[in-house]
């Protein structure tokens, strides 16, 4: 159905670029911004072209597509008050919602300022995992026709083509998950643009969830939580952004994959974990002098961020000032870079009744497994979910019960 126009939407979308002189997305600096949206934070959340209208924010990651294989094999979105299954209409025989035209057109915008937007996949209420490699592949077959480069009679966004993937993957193992990034990465080598893939591990290390398949696949940046977990900004003697960054430079499949500090954007975005701006500011700074791996800072959500007096410009001034002053040539003076430049999350609720946790994460100094999985409960969208205080203690995760 929207096979046709694609092709040239991606042409047209690059010579605007060009022509406008707009800075494309450049994955080796040191001062990138993502943010997710999508869950309504704060209560307040905005439609996407609200938070691309200036140059802080670099990547957007839209939250949730949290399950699988839902209804008539296809899977489920939940973009809290903005699209999803219980405010917008879904396609024939499944639970696949049909975005309002209004958030295609927001994409574009948002791409046409030079910003990523891709798609989050899991979340702490997902129903995630495959079973074997071909089931992850049928399904990385399925997001590339349905979000990405692709054609399908069911693309949510229509004939807006997102830049990539991110995996937030908070339960199960990480079995398959490599299989599913290979296939997308097949699917994108002969595409006319690049394709981002991402993953938001929890900072203890390796994660649970999705760590192995970190070492087998291709990633090109990590989105680390450290908030929520006794490894956070909140415990500077158990913060591990140098294990991170180890990984990074000796076993990750990507030798160049970008590390991001993972925070929350105001106070009540997490459980724990949120420092002030001051402070994540000093953490992003000294990581631009101490860790070549290092990308950026990725906060947790953008609602929550705008609403706390714009903490994510907060955060991104003093990220690009830091970056200037190590690196002044790889700059110009409008703070954009030359080509030898260098280089989550709470959900509020929204118009339906809350709760379920995800699986947590413990805390140690060696690798450790994730506490054993609860008994499953019927599965809530994400906006569905609030933040709370942990519910044992030394234990967490990003979403917790009421």
């Amino acid at each position: 159905m929207f096979s046709r126009g694609i092709g040239t939407l991606l042409a047209f979308t690059l010579s605007i670029g060009l022509l406008g002189g707009v800075l494309a997305f450049d994955n080796t600096r040191k001062d990138n911004l993502a943010v997710y949206w999508g869950q309504n934070g704060a209560g307040s959340q905005q439609r996407l072209s609200f938070y691309c209208a200036d140059d802080t924010i670099n990547v957007i990651p839209l939250a949730f597509l949290y399950i699988f294989r839902g209804t008539g094999g296809q899977p489920v979105v939940d973009l809290g008050s903005q699209c999803s299954d219980w405010n917008a209409p879904v396609f024939p025989g499944t639970d696949l919602v049909q975005c309002p035209s209004t958030l295609a057109a927001d994409i574009k915008t948002c791409q046409a300022k030079g910003k990523l937007i891709t798609l989050s996949l899991g979340g702490g209420t997902g129903q995630v995992g495959f079973s074997s490699d071909s089931q992850a592949q049928t399904f990385a077959d399925q997001i590339w026709n349905e979000f990405l480069g692709g054609s399908s009679s069911t693309r949510p966004f229509g004939d807006a083509v997102l830049d990539g993937v991110d995996l937030d993957i908070e339960s199960g193992t990480p079995a398959h998950y490599a299989a599913f990034v290979n296939r997308i990465r097949s699917h994108s080598s002969g595409a006319s643009k690049k394709f981002y893939i991402t993953a938001a591990p929890q900072c203890p290390f390796p994660d649970a969830n999705i760590g192995d398949a970190l070492n087998q696949a291709s990633f090109d940046a990590v989105y680390v939580q450290f908030y929520n977990n006794f490894c956070g900004l909140n415990h500077p003697s158990d913060y591990n952004l140098a294990t991170w960054d180890n990984w990074a430079k000796t076993q990750s499949a990507n030798k160049n994959v970008k590390v991001y500090i993972g925070a929350p954007g105001a106070s009540d975005a997490a459980g724990q974990g949120y420092v002030n701006a001051g402070t994540l500011a000093t953490f992003a700074q000294n990581a631009q002098k101490q860790f070549s791996s290092f990308g950026g800072v990725m906060l947790w959500d953008a609602d929550s961020a705008f609403s706390n007096n714009r903490f994510d410009k907060a955060i991104k001034t003093a990220m690009t000032a830091s970056a200037k002053a190590l690196a002044p040539q790889a700059h110009s003076e409008g703070g954009e870079v030359t080509s030898t430049a260098i280089a989550t999350h709470s959900s509020a609720s929204v118009n339906k009744p809350s709760s379920v946790a995800a699986p947590a994460s413990s805390h140690s100094t060696a690798p450790k497994q994730k506490d054993p999985t609860p008994e499953p409960e019927p599965v809530k969208a994400p906006h569905e979910i609030l933040h709370k205080e942990p519910r044992e203690p030394r234990v967490f995760s990003r979403f917790f019960r009421l």
